[in-house]
């Protein structure tokens, strides 16, 4: 450390960057898609490129499942009802085995063929958070570990910069690569700033009963009960005597009838066969940034109200705005476009960050022979482009395997994030083996990659960038398609790039 506070700061600033940088990237880079996680979905499921109905969905006709549910001694079952983004229901449940997911058409409640794939919202997203580390919460800690190096390279990188609002609006992209990379660095981090600030440590504040467990172990038994008090729920013990569910269009129609017409957004069946069941109705929150959403519960036999919530604890409110905030659930797309530059925006500083290290400790480091050096460049290398390859791999993998693929007891939705986490580990082999044409080897490999993912779903499923603006519920395909297109141009206009400057060099 040094003896100047700034100096310090910028000690800081620079070494939790190279330490955790190629962490944060990875949760910048599945976070920013996640924002798009849902038409992400669709373009990996084609079962699920349906239009929208007009007419409101029953829900009566989910009876089998909820049966299955309840045969599987599951204590919920979670409904998502059809919306604009996922325009089917969305079932949910826990068995023996883990997560049951199963997706129905909302026209005829059949139930829509298995895609094989966990897709954005079951691996992307997921990932963004616990990185695919599930034990013991240890994916969780990690994350929340690079989240508190995130508010300290922002508040850092503010320290450090004594211009910082001149260096919001300098960019010299005819200087020396060092220079150029640096003022991009200032302008992308003090661009997103407050954007990077509230989005991180909103992050911490959805799992803060994860870390700070003591605030609630000190007075709750376990999490249900406080989570009970704290959002003012509901919950009775199971019975276990089999129960009849009634009907749950009959308890969604007296909901409505409380909203002033509102379709709820999710109804979650309590303890499913027990003839203690109770169903929870959620109102939709699309329209607001906090989740704290009214509640109805009713008997799942007789179908009467037994409670109702219309507002929660303060602390608690505050809290579910936050996390309303951090998940972006509400219906705004400018908004959500936003969110999503914004997350590149991230994934920008941190390369530079990174890019910015290695240019202006290059020849130094070169001239003493150093071999962290090489080691930093090829985690840059691995870490920025090798992440952009493994999801393109995962699309490619999506589109090529068989529907009944398996191998090594392995199932088509493992074997899709084997291959993400395999190209991932096999970019970072080709970074430290090539680091002198890694950059430009892999932005043309991100370029020919992407381009694939979209001939291999026109092949695969007939849609493409003429039907999509001729269909409407084709749009989130085509637009998937569209970023994927535009990632590929700038990954080959950048491969180009890189190729002149060698040969200048060279000359």
């Amino acid at each position: 450390m040094e003896p100047a506070f700034r100096a310090s700061m910028n000690w800081v600033h620079t070494w939790a960057g190279v330490v955790l940088g190629s962490l944060l990237f990875a949760i910048f880079w599945t976070g920013t898609l996640s924002v798009f996680d849902r038409e992400i979905d669709r373009w990996m499921m084609p079962e699920l490129r349906l239009a929208l109905p007009r007419d409101p969905p029953t829900l009566d006709v989910l009876r089998p499942s909820i049966a299955d549910a309840g045969r599987a001694r599951s204590s919920f079952v979670a409904i998502i009802l059809p919306s604009e983004r996922q325009p089917v229901f969305r079932l949910a449940w826990r068995d023996r085995s883990g997560l049951v997911v199963r997706y129905l058409d909302p026209a005829t409640g059949a139930t829509l063929p298995d895609s094989g794939t966990r897709a954005a919202s079951g691996f992307i997203y997921p990932f963004h958070y616990m990185l695919h580390v599930r034990g013991w919460d240890i994916g969780v800690w990690i994350v929340g570990l690079a989240s508190m190096a995130m508010l300290l390279l922002c508040v850092s990188g503010v320290v450090v910069h004594r211009k910082i609002f001149a260096d919001f609006f300098t960019f010299r992209a005819d200087r020396q690569p060092r220079r150029a990379i640096l003022d991009l660095h200032n302008v992308a981090g003090v661009l997103a700033l407050p954007f990077h600030i509230a989005i991180t440590l909103s992050g911490l504040i959805f799992f803060y009963s994860i870390y700070f467990q003591s605030s609630w172990r000190m007075f709750y038994p376990d999490r249900r009960t406080f989570v009970t008090e704290e959002i003012g729920d509901f919950s009775r013990p199971r019975l276990n005597k089999p129960g009849e569910l009634g009907s749950l269009d009959a308890m969604v129609s007296e909901a409505r009838s409380r909203w002033g017409g509102e379709l709820p957004r999710a109804v979650v069946v309590r303890l499913p066969g027990d003839a203690a069941a109770y169903v929870q109705v959620s109102r939709p929150f699309e329209d607001r940034v906090s989740l704290s959403g009214d509640l109805i519960y009713f008997d799942g036999t007789t179908g009467a109200s037994l409670h109702q919530r219309t507002e929660m604890q303060p602390v608690a409110a505050i809290q579910r705005f936050i996390v309303g905030f951090h998940l972006i659930r509400f219906r705004h797309w400018s908004l959500r476009w936003l969110y999503f530059g914004l997350g590149l925006a991230g994934c920008v500083t941190i390369a530079t960050g990174y890019l910015f290290w290695l240019e202006s400790r290059r020849k130094r480091f070169m001239r003493y022979g150093l071999s962290g050096f090489r080691f930093v460049e090829g985690m840059t290398v691995g870490s920025v482009s090798g992440i952009v390859i493994a999801t393109l791999v995962f699309f490619i993998a999506n589109r090529l395997l068989p529907m009944d693929a398996t191998w090594l007891r392995q199932d088509r939705s493992a074997l899709e994030i084997w291959a993400f986490l395999l190209a991932w580990l096999a970019s970072f082999g080709h970074a430290w083996s090539r680091l002198a044409q890694a950059w430009r080897e892999q932005c043309r490999a991100i370029g020919v990659l992407a381009i694939a993912a979209v001939g291999l779903n026109w092949i695969t499923t007939g849609d493409h960038l003429g039907r999509s603006l001729v269909h409407s519920h084709l749009w989130p395909v085509g637009g998937t398609d569209v970023l994927l297109l535009l990632g590929a141009a700038v990954a080959i206009v950048t491969a180009s790039r890189l190729s002149k400057n060698r040969r200048d060099a060279a000359q």
